[in-house]
């Protein structure tokens, strides 16, 4: 239901296509079939981490600016890459915005 949520938001913000995972492996195949402009990742997934899917396609394909979504930001350390944390509770006025500020970044 959040995936839905985001994507509605996203999609007022000007996003155009999305792709959704529920494992790590899921989303580093979706990344390698269609290189995203951004992405975004909660921490937990079915199967691994957002981050260690986040790190698994930034080896494999390069750096594309992120949005974790969490609530446990201090688990995503990315340094020197264009990285933002939005933190659970979040409301649909700090999705937009975050994802305004890491499309211009």
């Amino acid at each position: 239901m959040i995936a839905m949520l985001l994507q509605d938001l996203l999609e007022e913000a000007g996003a155009t296509s999305f792709a959704f995972a529920a494992t790590e492996q899921d989303a580093v195949m979706l990344a390698l079939q269609q290189r995203p402009s951004v992405i975004t990742s909660d921490i937990r997934l079915l199967q691994g981490t957002g981050p260690g899917a986040v790190a698994q396609i930034d080896h494999q394909i390069g750096m594309i600016p992120v949005v974790f979504i969490t609530a446990s930001p201090d688990v995503c350390d990315r340094p020197g890459a264009s990285t933002a944390v939005l933190t659970k509770p979040f409301s649909s006025h700090e999705v937009v915005a975050i994802f305004e500020q890491i499309i211009q970044r």
